[in-house]
Order: structure tokens, then C-alpha cells, then sequence
């Protein structure tokens, strides 16, 4: 047992739980808690990142990236309150991480003091749990807990917000074994289990659908395993990619609003839909009423909340989807559906996106997606921004692994991925990172280029600049008969001049020719340092296909033409 104050308990804790890389910037209120950082440097590396954003979308990146918890450290006031949209993030695709923010004295709370914020209330709304810790007595225990609940069951973001005086103060320390984690099996067990074997069994037309709860290698492979029992096509949501690899037979695409138009068919057709680990967005579901209309609905989920919460399923099973998966293939005989699977193969060859540039721009983003995953064998961590550049990045990269698209799903968190990014990189060095943005979701988080040359983190920036708010401005022209308010940026950002200032070498691509070349050099300059690409593309180039909001996912818009 030993005698430490605070700030040093903090540290031990982190330590105790694995946790070898924090994210943050300094302030008044955890000036202790940076003290203590100081002499632990040793064994916690700390990123000082150019905005607390930057750090909070550090800190998931580097959790989804490697499957441990994230941690990012703030300050009271505005800088526990510029973690909010990172943590909203976190939330919203089940993320592990945990915040701590700095706060008044306990003396000073209620009292508006300077730089006072109740982060605990504010966070409430986006966090699985938040604590405030007035008692340093309590501080070793609660920061073991905040890890257990951002880790058990679903995952998710907590915050712990600790006053100055209590990281000050002085207590007696022990460490502690891990708390094991656990999994709520509510609804998990054998009955429910046989009666979705039969449902299976009984399918002729079954169609298989995953989304972010499957994000682990051992998942991927009882998800390929059930795939091959049940001989069934695979579809991904945006939040699955890499849970099946791509490169298979059975893979169709994406479903939802820019998914295939093969998994759209077969989701029409289809007279079994087995979802697991998804929660059915909206941007997957599209008009609900219209939903797999000739299947039954088999749901595997860990959350108990997401079952017939956006549409009504004949058959849950609820635990962990992988545990599921593995018992499913267990007790599953070998399926047979050659009339089926043959006819998805003639889908899957009759709907080939091709994307088109025009005379005075040819570069696609599908060429430069498609060059990247030839370029790095398909085993790249790619990373993006949010709005089209996103979603040229689910469609045109083929993702092998979980874990390998890191990207803000729910939230759409425009700014989220130079920060993920970086925080990847710091958990996954051996690997190649690349953050696909728009030009639009760039300015919004261009500051933290410093971060990248400041630390030396290699990092491929990515930005394919088409001058405007791209998916906005898609909105704009085919549902509000092209009043293009506020979406054409036409901003004079000259960007070889920016990596100059940031000491970054910077690629200016202009023609699909130049493409290959560049980012051949960009790839092997960022096995040692940090790299800008700015793609320039035409402000028309359109993601497609496309579902109109409120039109059955069955029926995307797959041809606009650039002139319209």
C-alpha cells in the first residue's frame, strides 16, 4: 500500500488498466494530473494534440483501431466542453473510451467559478456513465469502474470529471486485479437458439447482414464460418466494413441509402434477413414499411434496447454476436442454396459502378480508392471525414479485416478523421493509415496537421478537393432543383503551400494518369513522416446509388447524369 495523491492515483489506474497512450491538452484544473503525467512519462505516452476535439477523436480512433480503451484528458470549462462532439461520436458507434476532464475545487462547484461547467450533466445524454469524484478516497475505484463499463456489454464512452483539490490530495493506493468483463445473455439460450437454426433451415432465400457489433477477428471468422453453413450472400452496413472480407464471392456491398443495387435486389427477394450486431439505422432501412418485405426478421444483437426498436423482427437472440455465431454454426447442418447464390453472382456482375469524370477533370474518386487498395494489397487502416469522400471509401476500398475502416457512422462527425487518424497510428504503427477526407470536412480539422509534424506522426492526409460540400450539394441538386445555398466553397486554400508551413511534403493530383505514381511515393515517404494529398475532383461527381429519404432501400437512383 502507498500514499499518493490524485493526480498519481490517476496514473497508476491507467497503468493497471493496460492503457500506454493518452490523448489531451493541458489546463489550470488538471494541472496535477499533467504533473504527475511528467514522471510517469516513462511508462504513459501523452500526445498533445492542437484542440481537445483533435484529442477526443484521437482517443477513438486509437480504440477502434486496436480494440483497447481509448483515453483523453481535458481541462475544466471549454476544454471539457470541446470533448462533447468527440465523445457524442464515441457514443453514437459503441466506442470504449474514457474521459477525464479537470474541474473547480470542491469548494468552488455551483458557484460559476472560472472556467466552471457541469461536464457530467452535459455529457449525461452521450455517455454509457459519468462520474464526478469529490472524495480522493473513491478515485482508484471509480476510474476502475468508468473501464469496466466502457468495456462490459455494449461498449461505450464515460466520463470522469475530478476536482483540482482531489487530484491534490493524498490517499492510500493498493492496485487491484482486473475486473472480468461480462456479457448479459438475456435472451440467449438453447430454445432460442434451436429456433433459429430451424428458421434457417427452413430458408431458401436467406440473406445475412452485419453491422459494428462485429469488430473482431475471432467475430469475422464465425460470421464467414455461419456464411459458408448457411450458404448465404453478406451484406455490410457502413459500421461493418471488414467484418467479411470483400474480396469473397459472397460479399454483395454495402445496404442502405449508397449501398449496391445487388444487396438492394436481394433484399427484395429474400425470404430470410439474419441482422447481427446492427441497430438498423435509417440510412440502412430506408422507408420501414417496405423493409425485406417477403422475409422474416431474425435479429442478433447485445443490446436487449435495439430489438423491434426501428423494425419488428419474428425471431432475437441476445449476447454477444461472435458467442452466437459460433453455437449458430455449431448446431446448423450444411445448407444448400445453388439456384440462390447463383443468381446474387449474376446481380453482383450486372451492376458494376463505373464512375465517370468529365473532359476538364478525369480524376474519380473511384480510381483513386480502388489504386490505394491495389497499392497496399487491401490491408491499409483507411480512415475518413464524412459526406461523399466517406462514402467512395466504403464502396471502392475492399476491407478485410474488422477494425480496418475507421470512420464516425452514426454521429457523422465532419472533423472526426484527421484526429482518428493520428490516434490509429499511435495504436497500430505497423500500419499503413490513410485518411480519406472532403475538402469541406479538411477545414474543419486542418490545425491538427501540426499534431502530425509536431510528434512525427506518418499519416496520409488525403483530401479530395472538389471546392464544395459535396453531399450537401447532391441533396441540393436532386431535391431542391439546384439551389446551391452555401455549398460552394470555392475556398483559395493553396494546399502545397499549407504542408510547407506545417513541414509536411504535400502531392498535388490532377488525372487519373498521375494517380498511381503519387501515391506510390506518398505510401513510402509515410513509412517515416507525415504526408498531404489533395486530389482535385469535379465538384458533380455524384455517390451512387443512391436511395431518395423516404423511398424503399430497393429502389436506389443508380445513373445522374453530371450535367443535370
Amino acid at each position: 500500500m502507498r500514499n499518493l495523491t490524485g493526480a498519481d492515483i490517476v496514473c497508476e489506474c491507467l497503468i493497471e488498466q493496460g492503457v500506454d497512450t493518452v490523448f489531451g491538452y493541458p489546463g489550470g484544473a488538471v494541472l496535477n494530473i499533467y504533473d504527475s503525467l511528467y514522471h510517469y512519462k516513462d511508462k504513459i505516452r501523452h500526445v498533445l494534440t492542437a484542440h481537445e476535439q483533435g484529442a477526443s477523436h484521437a482517443a477513438d480512433g486509437y480504440a477502434r483501431a486496436t480494440g483497447k480503451t481509448g483515453v483523453v484528458i481535458a481541462t475544466s470549462g471549454p476544454g471539457a466542453t470541446n470533448l462533447v462532439t468527440g465523445i457524442a461520436t464515441a457514443y453514437m458507434d459503441s466506442i470504449p473510451v474514457v474521459a477525464i476532464t479537470g474541474n473547480v475545487g470542491c469548494s468552488l462547484l455551483g458557484l460559476d467559478s472560472f472556467q466552471e461547467v457541469d461536464i457530467t450533466g452535459i455529457t449525461m445524454p452521450i455517455t454509457k456513465h459519468n462520474f464526478i469524484v469529490k472524495d480522493v478516497n473513491k478515485l482508484a475505484d471509480t476510474i476502475r469502474e468508468a473501464f469496466y463499463i466502457a468495456n462490459t456489454g455494449r461498449k461505450g464512452p464515460v466520463l470522469i470529471d475530478i476536482p483540482k483539490d482531489v487530484t491534490a490530495k493524498k490517499a492510500d493506493f493498493t492496485n487491484k486485479p482486473l475486473k472480468p468483463l461480462t456479457v448479459s445473455y438475456t435472451l440467449h439460450h438453447d430454445d432460442c437458439l434451436l429456433k433459429a437454426v430451424e428458421m434457417i433451415k427452413e430458408s431458401k432465400k436467406p440473406f445475412i447482414y452485419t453491422g459494428g457489433g462485429v469488430y473482431t477477428e475471432a467475430g469475422a471468422k464465425a460470421l464467414y464460418e455461419l456464411c459458408e453453413k448457411a450458404d448465404a450472400p453478406v451484406a455490410c452496413s457502413l459500421m461493418g466494413q471488414g467484418s467479411y472480407d470483400q474480396t469473397k464471392s459472397r460479399y454483395m456491398g454495402m445496404l442502405g441509402m449508397h449501398g449496391t443495387k445487388t444487396a438492394a435486389q436481394a433484399l427484395y427477394e429474400c425470404d430470410l434477413f439474419i441482422g447481427i450486431g446492427t441497430r438498423f439505422s435509417d440510412r440502412v432501412i430506408g422507408n420501414p414499411d417496405t423493409f425485406a418485405p417477403n422475409a422474416k426478421v431474425l435479429h442478433i444483437d447485445i443490446d436487449p434496447a435495439e430489438i423491434n426498436k426501428n423494425i419488428k423482427v419474428c425471431h432475437q437472440l441476445i449476447g454477444d454476436s461472435t458467442d452466437i455465431m459460433t453455437n449458430l454454426v455449431k448446431l446448423l447442418p450444411q445448407q444448400e442454396h445453388k439456384e440462390w447464390m447463383e443468381h446474387i453472382n449474376e446481380l453482383s456482375e450486372t451492376y458494376v459502378s463505373v464512375q465517370k469524370g468529365t473532359a476538364e477533370m478525369d480524376l474519380t474518386p473511384q480510381h483513386i480508392m480502388e489504386t490505394l487498395d491495389m497499392l497496399t494489397g487491401g490491408e491499409a487502416l483507411i480512415v475518413t471525414e464524412v459526406g461523399q469522400a466517406q462514402m467512395w471509401a466504403a464502396q471502392y476500398y475492399r476491407y478485410k479485416h474488422p477494425r480496418q475502416l475507421i470512420t464516425s457512422g452514426g454521429l457523422g462527425t465532419m472533423g472526426y478523421g484527421l484526429g482518428a487518424a493520428y490516434g490509429a497510428k499511435c495504436g497500430r504503427p505497423e500500419k499503413t493509415v490513410i485518411n480519406i477526407a472532403g475538402d469541406g470536412s479538411f477545414h474543419m480539422n486542418l490545425n491538427e496537421l501540426v499534431t502530425l509534424s509536431k510528434h512525427n506522426i506518418p499519416v496520409i492526409e488525403l483530401v479530395m478537393n472538389n471546392n464544395v460540400l459535396g453531399m450537401v450539394r447532391q441533396w441540393q441538386r436532386l431535391f431542391y432543383d439546384k439551389r446551391f445555398s452555401e455549398t460552394t466553397l470555392d475556398r483559395p486554400t493553396d494546399y502545397e503551400k499549407l504542408g510547407e508551413a506545417f513541414n509536411i511534403k504535400t502531392f498535388v493530383i490532377t488525372k487519373n494518369s498521375e494517380c498511381e505514381e503519387i501515391l506510390k511515393q506518398a505510401i513510402e515517404i509515410s513509412k517515416t513522416a507525415p504526408v498531404l494529398i489533395e486530389a482535385r475532383i469535379d465538384r458533380d461527381i455524384n455517390v451512387l446509388p443512391m436511395v431518395p429519404p423516404g423511398k424503399s432501400v430497393t429502389e436506389p437512383i443508380l445513373e445522374l447524369n453530371i450535367d443535370d
